[in-house]
């Protein structure tokens, strides 16, 4: 069985590790810093084999360095961008990470919008999907589009509804806030808001959530809802013919008035 968990970096990312109880191999996504890695790597005599990352920004790429220093034998998976140091192996849309000594594969998504060469890695019933989709939210459009992000956002929603969804921070309570601006009758909003209230009070994560949870509460998956159409619309001052146009006024809305 693969376990995942969380290791905590800088003030809300999460690091997960992916390992197995009966196997000292390791794997970990994004490692924006290595000594949380490193500290938890040595606690439970794990061997780093593989690195997975989804896109450049230095929060999710900042440790490879120390890491291959530690581990040389180790992978380095990631998007083929030359703002990306230390590669191993790039990847693709279609290729597969194959992760012998946890018994996974993982298959790549070409997810951009965030940022333009941005993947996410879909195997063992979840998706790590970096800054793409955040829980009840998702990232901002940095060197990518507003619709490259609104087709990724799109893609990740056709995926079953029980894929679970690992992303790199914990956000949830602030895009609770958004959301209910967007749906403020939306009764599963309220019943996660009481969810995550819970789990932060008790030091817990959100994440990961499931697809389906995001689909219920998320706006920017909820871009053919009436309510959402008219939320964003209002922001807008302007009729708005489809959900990438929906989904970008949303973005902007947060962007200018929210965040």
């Amino acid at each position: 069985m693969l376990n995942i968990s969380p290791i905590h970096a800088f003030a809300d990312n999460y690091i997960w590790l992916l390992h197995r109880p009966d196997h000292s191999d390791a794997a970990v996504v994004d490692p924006g810093e290595a000594s949380p890695v490193l500290e938890t790597l040595a606690r439970h005599a794990l061997t780093l084999t593989a690195i997975l990352l989804t896109h450049h920004h230095r929060d999710h790429i900042g440790g490879v360095e120390a890491l291959r220093a530690a581990f040389p034998a180790c992978r380095v998976y990631g998007p083929r961008d030359s703002r990306i140091p230390g590669i191993s192996d790039p990847r693709r849309e279609g290729d597969e990470v194959a992760l012998e000594g946890l018994g996974v594969r993982m298959q790549i998504l070409e997810v951009p919008g965030h940022t333009s060469t941005h993947i996410a890695y879909l195997g063992a019933g979840a998706l790590f999907c970096g800054d793409t989709l955040f829980t009840v939210g998702c990232g901002r459009v940095f060197d990518g589009t507003f619709e490259q992000l609104a087709a990724s956002l799109a893609r990740i929603a056709a995926l079953p509804g029980d894929t679970r969804v690992y992303c790199a921070h914990e956000y949830t309570l602030d895009n609770l806030g958004f959301a209910r601006w967007v749906e403020p009758d939306n009764p599963a909003l309220a019943a996660r808001g009481e969810v995550a209230q819970g789990c932060r009070a008790a030091g817990l994560p959100t994440v990961p959530s499931t697809l389906d949870t995001e689909l219920a509460t998320n706006p920017f998956l909820r871009t053919s809802e009436p309510r959402v159409i008219a939320a964003a619309e209002r922001f807008a001052a302007r009729p708005l013919g489809n959900g990438a146009e929906v989904f970008r006024a949303l973005r902007e809305w947060k962007d200018k008035e929210y965040d």
